[in-house]
């Protein structure tokens, strides 16, 4: 028998074996979260994601992300600042120089504090302007 005539290189045969299976059971059932490598699928067995999710985007907790990414707000405004003439504004939900002087334009004349900002009282006011909610 193998066992008797090599008892040290069974049992580290034995451990390695082992050693080997608890690598993979502990990365591919024993992590929180899905696996980071792209080999292993992010969907979780028996749970079907809904219509609305295969189609949005995948969910991040990327605050620097959150900030560059365009608003569905600025991009309202900047429709309809465009559409009144407070500038040649092009509706990208990214508030740059050109919103910001539209902004500043339209607070001007409807004798608004001048931020530059997208507010909620330039929302509304906006909104009232065109007759239609801009969210």
């Amino acid at each position: 028998m193998a066992i008797t005539q090599h008892p040290r290189e069974f049992v580290g045969i034995v451990l390695a074996t082992l050693a080997t299976f608890w690598i993979f059971i502990n990365a591919l059932f024993l992590q929180h979260g899905p696996h980071p490598a792209p080999i292993f699928g992010t969907r979780h067995a028996g749970v079907r994601p809904s219509p609305a999710a295969t189609n949005a985007a995948p969910a991040r907790n990327d605050p620097i992300a959150a900030l560059l990414a365009p608003s569905q707000r600025a991009l309202a405004v900047q429709r309809a600042l465009a559409d009144f003439g407070y500038g040649q504004i092009k509706p990208t939900g990214i508030v740059g120089p050109e919103t910001q002087a539209a902004i500043e334009k339209f607070e001007r004349d409807h004798h608004l504090p001048v931020t530059g900002q997208i507010s909620d009282r330039l929302v509304r006011d906006l909104a009232a302007m065109t007759g239609r909610a801009l969210e």
